[in-house]
């Protein structure tokens, strides 16, 4: 299937936000959803119209099936970004899953590991071994299956005294993000640092290891 140069430009985070079918929400990269099926049956028959939908399309999700739930995942990979054939596909999922009586549920988020280093080529080989992932560019690796967390290569400072060389980067749904921050803080932890708040909040544990809570928001 033929695919117009309309359909290959990436969107602009708030266009493709807002394009958005309920229950779909746009994560860092892709939008994703996750319907609340209740059985490995009903999972199953909603995976099974999705890739019908997908076939239709020649436009392939990420698909996850599970007991309770399904979580489906889009992007456009050659562009690298959300298009408008990711909205289609997301729409046409949310009205199959209606139609099957299946309802949306928590909106997913996913887990990035992000490594400080002051030389990349040096220790992404490394990692990419390791974990027998790809190296998918020169800041990250990938895991060719799309089921570990990326590990992301973030360039500091080897000298810097409180440098912490291991942090967890959440990516949330933007409308989860102070919901999620809130929990954080009432669990123990502390806000360090918000000041490129929407993309990223810095936040502690009682031992002072820092993770980021981040959104698509405050990037374009």
């Amino acid at each position: 299937m033929a695919i117009s140069e309309q359909d290959r430009e990436p969107l602009g985070s708030q266009e493709a936000s807002d394009g958005l079918p309920e229950g779909w929400r746009l994560l860092l990269g892709q939008v994703a959803a996750r319907y609340a099926t209740g059985d490995f049956t009903a999972g199953a028959r909603l995976v099974q119209r999705i890739a019908d939908l997908a076939d239709a399309a020649d436009h392939h999700p990420d698909v996850d099936l599970r007991y309770p739930h399904v979580t489906v995942g889009l992007t456009s990979h050659d562009v690298g970004a959300v298009t408008r054939r990711d909205l289609r596909l997301a729409a046409a999922i949310a009205e199959a899953a209606a139609e099957l009586g299946v309802e949306p549920g928590q909106v997913p988020d996913t887990l990035e590991l992000a490594l400080d280093t002051a030389d990349h080529d040096r220790v992404a080989p490394f990692y990419a071994a390791l974990l027998g992932y790809d190296r998918s560019s020169p800041d990250d690796v990938v895991d060719p299956g799309s089921r570990g967390p990326s590990v992301w290569f973030q360039h500091s400072d080897a000298t810097a005294p409180d440098r912490q060389r291991w942090h967890l980067d959440v990516r949330v749904p933007h409308d989860e993000a102070p919901r999620r921050l809130a929990a954080v803080v009432e669990a123990g932890g502390r806000l360090v640092d918000e000041s490129r708040a929407p993309a990223f909040w810095v936040v502690e544990d009682g031992e002072g290891n820092r993770s980021c809570i981040t959104t698509w928001q405050g990037r374009d």
